[in-house]
């Protein structure tokens, strides 16, 4: 049986515009605690003493927890469905986020937590967001995804003046509260409401005209089993360039704030520069998604991660100029979050829909371990070297290489003629 799809974007957009809601804020959440990790690191260094590659150390033990952990837990999506795992999901981050509060100076119960957050993060991870959105729109895909993971945006754009002011008023212990319990209780509802993927709403559907919905899966997808998909050198390349760009850019992320700071930018002015990021990275979603439905993917994927490498060379070589580093955090911005859009958007493109909850799963374990090493290689080198400059020196480079792997992809597959063989069969 085929899958009953809208014909036109404004059909997709009709049917599925609160779907999309539910998963930008939702993945925004994902994003909250990972987005204020800098602006947790002087407070922490002076109540503990604990240096940069210690607090550095806790977010990479987490991704790396979610890096096990996504392959199986894209192949649960394809079984259970979003809805079911991304609610609970939400409820226990809300208590993970707030957990950090209790640390008590021990390093290794600050290393303990972030384990733990990993193993709770994976719950509410891009693989959730991405497999109910893409497969509800296919017209319309780049810009809902676009969309969709513009909800990191949001997160690098309020998080950064709002968890300093928490800081500042309620003290870091308070901060870890307040980020948890009122962002999470915001994507709670909205997902209560709106999170449903396609085959739930094939089942509503049927339940509609009074038909017995089977059972989930029975949806026809079209596209790789899991065996063709590692045999397929474009996914390769999505992965190394993503893989590549995310460690890099994750790194430079987590250390921007101190970055700022260290070079005589005061805490207030590096947290509202940070915020610029955020709102050019909202912009760069939307723009990227609307490029991606209408241009040749890859070009524009090549072009959107091969940019970031620009803002390491600014960081580099124009650290005192305000205006230079400001424009250098708008290009990253830019750029920040569509790796993950282009990721997806790719991947659904080479690979179909049948697996795609597996596959992107795999996908996510890789950016899920660039993401954690990320920020600790850039720690590394700074408590090593002297500097963050090899770092940005290595992003001018990374970044660069990663664009040119996406420019060199070749063009999709024909999946429509798999569509037609299962209207026939």
């Amino acid at each position: 049986m085929t899958q009953a799809r809208p014909q036109t974007q404004a059909d997709e957009w009709s049917q599925g515009w609160t779907l999309v809601l539910a998963s930008a804020v939702g993945f925004s959440f994902f994003s909250v605690l990972l987005s204020a990790v800098g602006l947790f690191m002087e407070p922490l260094n002076k109540e503990f003493g604990w240096d940069k590659s210690l607090l550095s150390a806790g977010p990479a033990i987490a991704t790396g927890v979610t890096a096990l952990l996504s392959p199986f837990y894209g192949a649960l999506i394809d079984r259970l469905g979003s809805r079911r795992l991304a609610l609970p999901g939400i409820v226990i981050t809300m208590a993970g986020t707030a957990m950090f509060g209790l640390a008590n100076g021990s390093s290794t119960q600050w290393l303990l937590l972030w384990a733990l957050f990993g193993l709770i993060l994976t719950s509410i991870k891009s693989t959730i967001w991405t497999t109910a959105v893409a497969g509800v729109f296919e017209k319309g895909r780049g810009l809902a995804l676009g969309i969709v993971v513009a909800g990191t945006a949001i997160a690098q754009t309020v998080v950064p003046p709002l968890g300093n002011w928490l800081i500042a008023t309620t003290g870091w212990r308070g901060a870890f509260f307040w980020l948890g319990a009122g962002w999470g209780a915001l994507s709670l509802l909205l997902c209560w409401l709106f999170l449903y993927d396609a085959h739930d709403r094939h089942a509503r559907a049927a339940a509609s005209r009074g038909e017995k919905a089977g059972k989930r899966g029975s949806t026809f997808l079209p596209g790789l089993t899991k065996a063709q998909a590692w045999r397929t050198p474009a996914l390769w390349m999505v992965a190394v360039s993503t893989f590549i760009v995310m460690l890099l850019t994750i790194g430079l992320g987590i250390h921007l704030f101190p970055i700022l700071t260290e070079s005589g930018i005061p805490r207030e002015t590096a947290a509202w520069i940070m915020s610029l990021g955020g709102i050019a990275g909202v912009v760069g979603k939307l723009t990227t998604g609307f490029l991606l439905d209408r241009f040749r993917p890859n070009w524009i994927g090549g072009l959107t991660m091969g940019v970031t490498a620009v803002t390491f060379f600014m960081l580099d070589r124009f650290i005192e100029s305000t205006p230079a580093v400001i424009v250098a955090v708008l290009i990253n911005g830019y750029a920040a979050g569509t790796k993950m859009q282009i990721c997806a958007f790719l991947t659904v493109g080479y690979a179909g829909m049948r697996n795609f909850g597996a596959i992107y799963g795999l996908m996510s374990a890789l950016v899920a371990l660039a993401s954690g090493l990320g920020p600790f290689v850039a720690g590394y080198i700074y408590d090593n070297m002297g500097g963050y400059g090899p770092f940005l020196w290595f992003g001018v480079v990374g970044c660069t290489v990663g664009g040119a792997l996406l420019f060199l992809l070749p063009p999709y597959p024909r999946w429509e003629d798999e569509i037609e063989a299962e209207a026939f069969s």
